[in-house]
């Protein structure tokens, strides 16, 4: 039997690698990101070029321990008493290395792919199967090129099943990862119009996923979808369900809703059976039936079936950021725990700078398959690497372990209803708190206890979106070209720090803030990124300076008044940001203003230009392209003469976000990305889904009436039906940055799933809409924003522009931040 240690010398001839081995290791660990790094001294870093290359943070990983790297050949690295593997293709070596770890063993494993639904079915399975079962899974969505070899590193000799899903977004992917899964049975799950855009139709979608089980022995799936390529399916033993025809091995032919559940009857094996379903929404029945149909297939009992799906648990995809009592923050992940996904938890708490002291609250781990105190071990040793400055430990498996821990404060208790007796004593104060533990410990309830209460309207911003949205701006720069975030006001209306770790976390260069204030406020919660203050007040200064912040200088009296000051305190080669106005006309220096300018600056010491800049005033316009052309000539004659002045290089920068997609000849050295970030570019088709809105804003129905026609509504009397219909009061007023234009029918929001208009003027605190026809409850989700009613038509709706409405929703709206 094969564990997942290797000597670094056989891992080398595994990967075919060059290279010379300085000194003998074992390599436990692999490593692809120098963020996250853990157990460094069995780890083996892949330098990976994906969006960055990987080897630029080579060293940064050396700093953090490790001292076995594979890296491309022709890299030269001189870092004593560390081993450096040589091969064409890192990413190709990481594949070859997991596809060999998978060759040890002899499990059993299930591979699942399709467009949507593969993480929710593999963690289904999960838990209908755990029972008879030692699995091995992906952590989360651990489903790409990267995410699948590191998943198949986990297995080990205790496993007797693995779930493994795979991800693809475009041709000749699936092969390679086949290679490492090597499922003997297949689930697909249901197709859709998810990563279209990496494929000329849907057909060539389908046959590339169906690769992954091109050596499977059973495959299960939907045969109403794969209807058109049953020629296609490259197993032999196949084991459909449909609710269309008779013919499949489970035919659905009943479906019918009860209360928040959904009741199935089919016919399986010429007996009819049943299905109870603990959800009710459309896609979890179809994920649902898809696990009954892979229970049946394994050969379990249609009773045993129906009794484990009607206990299913929903799962819990990503981690929430919320506020938390006494200034602290909350992270939220009380639904499940396993070594894996305790692991990518403690990396999203150690992104979090916005508290010095950081807190862990967990619940004992279960079926993990070790022993007790080998399990125990591990995680302390886990946690013994991510700086946790309180640890709280709940079940009796933790207490019983206590000995494994060594933290400097740590508190253990029996089970969930001792801790809560406890919790005030605990003194939970300006810390950030990830709340980890598995379902049966009902961590609700601490969550519940430790996060601030609010109405409940709120708004719900997606940090993985939030990067997917900078990398896809990432891969439109050459190497070299930096990126500066925009987090002004509230990072337009998103979160302060909370943006503001993330982008620090994923190294953008540089953060721009519209005040000293905004600035000084990321700071003192541990933001350290170089930051340009646009609208510096000479009244703040000392806080500029005391808190690193950079000045934009846009006229002469303002660059008077900094020089002054910093001559008066002695301070030498401050950094700046000049301004220059090629075409904006708000701030700036003009064309005829550099002269002096550059006589200003000539042997000035108190101050040294970091940047020189200005800003396109339609960018994503091409009608007023000539303008941009102009713009963008006037820029260069600028900054050459400051250059030529100062005798320096400096950054020049002057794209914003559209600038970034219509004017890659202007990217110069840096590039200015703001709303974009947030998922909103006009110069970006939103048909080609590149990218996606950050944050959906959502509130609740607070009561239901019905309206008799030509009854009025709201003040002013100005709101009323044509006939008897009914109105829902929903919880968004004003108040909330719901502009009063939205009202008597202009503006529109989401009820399950129905687009309702607005009856009557908005108010403070609330506002009516048109809900007849629709079977609607108090306490029913409305949706004013999200992806599906997207900013931009509310924009259109009231006659203005995105930044508006997203920036004006009030600092009263709670703010919820999930991250995967």
């Amino acid at each position: 039997m094969h564990s997942n240690q290797y000597a670094i010398t056989e891992v080398k001839q595994i990967i075919n690698a060059g290279g010379n081995i300085v000194k003998e290791s074992t390599i436990s660990t692999l490593l692809t990101d120098s963020r996250r790094i853990s157990n460094a001294a069995e780890g083996l870093f892949f330098a990976l070029s994906a969006r960055r290359n990987g080897h630029e943070f080579v060293a940064e990983a050396y700093a953090a321990g490790v001292r076995n790297f594979v890296v491309k050949q022709g890299a030269e690295f001189n870092l004593p008493g560390a081993n450096f593997l040589l091969v064409d293709d890192p990413l190709a070596a990481l594949q070859t290395l997991a596809a060999y770890h998978r060759g040890q063993f002899k499990l059993e494993v299930i591979g699942i792919t399709g467009s949507n639904g593969k993480t929710i079915v593999k963690e289904w399975l999960y838990q209908l199967l755990a029972a008879d079962k030692n699995i091995v899974r992906n952590p989360k969505s651990y489903n790409s090129q990267i995410g699948v070899p590191l998943s198949v590193w986990q297995i080990n000799n205790r496993n007797d099943l693995g779930i493994f899903e795979a991800g693809i977004s475009t041709i000749n992917e699936m092969d390679k990862l086949q290679a490492i899964i090597k499922p003997q049975i297949g689930v697909l799950t249901h197709i859709g119009p998810a990563h279209d855009e990496g494929f000329t139709d849907r057909r060539q979608k389908v046959l590339e996923k169906l690769k992954l089980f091109k050596n499977s022995k059973q495959l299960i799936y939907n045969y109403d979808q794969l209807i058109d390529f049953t020629k296609d399916i490259p197993v032999k033993e196949t084991f459909t369900w449909s609710r269309k025809f008779k013919q499949a091995d489970l035919y659905v032919f009943s479906e019918t809703a009860i209360s928040k559940k959904y009741y199935l009857r089919a016919y399986f094996q010429k007996k009819e059976i049943e299905c109870l379903i603990p959800f009710s929404d459309l896609a979890s029945i179809e994920n649902a039936i898809t696990c009954w149909a892979t229970m049946l297939a394994l050969g379990y009992s249609a009773v045993e079936a129906d009794d484990r799906i009607e206990r299913l648990n929903p799962v819990s995809m990503r981690l929430e950021l919320k506020n938390g009592v006494n200034n602290c923050s909350v992270i939220d992940d009380s639904y499940n725990s396993d070594l894996q996904s305790l692991e990518i938890a403690l990396n999203f708490l150690s992104q979090q700078n916005q508290h010095q002291k950081r807190t862990l609250i967990l619940s004992d781990i279960l079926q993990s398959g070790l022993s007790q105190e080998v399990l125990y071990c591990q995680v302390a040793n886990l946690i013994g690497t991510k700086s946790i400055d309180k640890f709280i430990g709940v079940g009796d498996a933790l207490m019983n372990n206590q000995a494994c821990f060594d933290i400097a404060e740590q508190h253990f208790f029996k089970d969930t209803p001792a801790l809560l007796q406890q919790l005030k004593t605990l003194n939970f104060k300006e810390e950030t708190i990830l709340i980890k533990g598995s379902r049966s410990f009902e961590f609700e309830r601490i969550s519940g206890a430790l996060t601030q209460k609010a109405h409940e309207t709120i708004m719900e911003i997606n940090l993985n979106t939030l990067l997917s949205n900078l990398n896809f701006y990432r891969t439109k720069l050459k190497p070299g070209v930096k990126v500066m975030a925009m987090v002004k006001a509230f990072s337009y209306g998103s979160g302060t720090f909370e943006v503001a770790n993330m982008l620090q976390y994923n190294k953008v260069d540089y953060l721009a803030v519209a005040y000293i204030d905004e600035g000084v406020a990321l700071r003192q919660a541990g933001i350290n990124l170089p930051m340009m203050v646009l609208n510096p007040e000479a009244s703040a200064f000392d806080k500029l300076t005391e808190y690193k912040l950079e000045p934009v200088i846009y006229s002469f009296g303002l660059l008077d008044d900094f020089v002054v000051y910093t001559q008066e305190r002695g301070i030498v080669n401050y950094p700046v940001h000049l301004k220059i106005d090629t075409g904006m006309h708000r701030l700036g220096f003009e064309n005829l203003d550099i002269e002096t300018l550059c006589d200003m600056l000539e042997a000035n010491r108190y101050i040294r230009v970091q940047s020189v800049f200005s800003h396109l005033v339609a960018s994503e316009a091409k009608q007023h392209d000539e303008f941009s052309k102009k713009q963008i000539k006037r820029f260069e004659k600028a900054f050459k003469e400051i250059e030529k002045t100062l005798g320096y290089k400096v950054i020049k920068h002057i794209c914003n976000t559209a600038g970034i997609i219509r004017w890659p000849s202007a990217h110069y050295d840096m590039v200015r990305l703001g709303i974009g970030l947030y998922g909103i570019d006009s110069s970006v088709p939103v048909a080609e889904n590149a990218l996606q809105p950050i944050a959906s804003l959502k509130t609740s129905i607070a009561q239901v009436k019905k309206i008799g026609a030509g009854d009025t509504i709201s003040y002013g009397r100005s709101g009323s039906l044509l006939k008897d219909g009914k109105i829902a009061t929903v919880r968004i007023g004003y108040a909330d940055g719901y502009l009063r234009a939205f009202g008597n029918g202009v503006g529109k929001m989401l009820v399950k799933g129905t687009l309702v208009p607005t009856v009557g003027n908005i108010t403070m605190d609330m506002c009516m809409l048109d809900v007849s026809g629709l079977d609607v409850s108090e306490g029913d989700e409305v949706i004013i924003f999200d992806g599906r009613l997207r900013i931009e038509e509310l924009a259109k709706q009231i006659g203005t522009i995105p930044y508006e409405i997203l920036t004006n929703v009030s600092q009263r709206v709670k703010r919820v931040y999930f991250y995967e």
